[in-house]
């Protein structure tokens, strides 16, 4: 395991690592707290390979989103193909058939959305009576987004006798009493308190009209250099954003739940290849990217809760590198501003707004509807139509 580790350049533990790893490894229950991006992946993933090596079983990792157990997936067989790991995902959009087909194979490592992995047990496509490790990930998402039932249900399927270990940047008291029901004597581990903001984060705002965002957005992109994340609050508006994006000249893609699995992947592959410059996204993919360099975090629209915000932020600045965070905040937000601030115990700076470019017109996006023997076109949402064959661009 330390060969592999080496090799792939894990030299030295992060805090959250270091103070996990050893009590995880003595079997012992714990709840983790620590900012975004420190590491609490290979602080589950190192300790649950060795204890499943040496004392048989299998192990669970539930997460609220596919992105996140996809991204999982990938740090285990980074660490565990070499050694026969056998891991299967199950997740929403993606084949219910391999789904099962890799469940047969008996998985070592189980990792999965809670949804999902109810649709399997209620179809007895699976069982968990061999279960001797249960990971929680990102659990005060899985309560935002009403997971608390299935979880619930999935522990009372798991055998008494197991150990659980679960981690987030934020401990809301809802979850605290999950941990005291369903967790023997958890050790908190706590390297940043709940709340706290990534520390290689510089945080700024833009007091802003809603009608100038675009501008002011089109200014940022050009000031700025690297790749940048675009947050929007719905999915319609990450759409709008994107069409935006292209019509100012850039590369972008965009995610979010209308996005299928395959779209949402080759979308988060373009961006960490580099071939997209900027990804626009909902708070789908507040927690589930994981690209060590971007350069930028844009809040285009504040999150829906506080805790979002630090989730969100901590996108950028990871693994010790340095990064910055830009919230657009229209003058009726600034209530929200505070709620933030009064979470992660410090004072956002607020810029002057500067001059702002013309509005540019956004680029319409094409697209093919067939059907009937027939086809059309549509521009910017507007059908218009010439004919069975022939179409003539106005």
């Amino acid at each position: 395991m330390l060969a592999i580790l080496a090799k792939q350049n894990f030299t030295s533990p992060t805090p959250i690592q270091h103070q996990c790893i050893p009590v995880a490894l003595s079997g012992k229950d714990i709840v983790g707290i620590a900012q975004t991006g420190t590491g609490k992946t290979l602080a589950f993933a190192l300790p649950m390979i060795q204890r499943l090596a040496e004392h048989a079983g299998q192990g669970l990792i539930l997460l609220p989103t596919r992105e996140l157990a996809l991204q999982v997936d990938e740090v285990l067989q980074r660490i565990g193909r070499s050694i026969g790991l056998k891991t299967a995902v199950i997740i929403g959009g993606a084949s219910s058939h391999q789904q099962i087909q890799s469940l047969r194979r008996n998985p070592h490592i189980i990792v999965s959305t809670p949804g999902r992995l109810m649709d399997h047990l209620e179809q007895k496509n699976i069982f968990l009576n061999n279960i001797k490790i249960v990971v929680l990930d990102e659990a005060d998402r899985m309560l935002d987004i009403g997971f608390m039932p299935q979880i619930k249900k999935i522990l009372n399927w798991i055998p008494r006798e197991h150990q659980t270990l679960m981690f987030s940047a934020t401990m809301p008291q809802a979850i605290a009493e999950i941990a005291s029901r369903y967790m023997k004597l958890p050790l908190r581990i706590e390297v940043a308190p709940s709340g706290t903001a990534a520390k290689n984060v510089e945080q700024e705002l833009f007091i802003v009209p809603k009608d100038a965002k675009i501008q002011l957005l089109d200014k940022v992109l050009s000031d700025t250099t690297g790749t940048v994340l675009v947050f929007s609050r719905t999915k319609h508006g990450a759409k709008k954003i994107t069409m935006n994006v292209r019509a100012m000249g850039h590369t972008v893609a965009e995610i979010h739940s209308n996005k299928s699995l395959a779209q949402r992947k080759l979308a988060m592959a373009g961006f960490k290849s580099g071939r997209f410059r900027v990804l626009v996204a909902t708070d789908i993919a507040s927690r589930g990217i994981d690209v060590n360099d971007i350069a930028l975090v844009i809040n285009y629209d504040l999150p829906d809760n506080s805790e979002d915000y630090v989730h969100r932020i901590g996108r950028t600045g990871r693994a010790e590198k340095f990064g910055k965070a830009v919230s657009f905040v229209t003058p009726e937000e600034r209530g929200d501003i505070r709620q933030i601030e009064r979470l992660i115990k410090k004072s956002i700076k607020v810029l002057a707004l500067p001059v702002l470019p013309p509005r540019r017109a956004a680029i319409a996006e094409v697209r093919e509807f067939r059907g009937n023997g027939q086809r059309r076109q549509s521009y910017g949402g507007k059908p218009f139509r010439g004919g069975n064959r022939n179409f003539r661009r106005r």
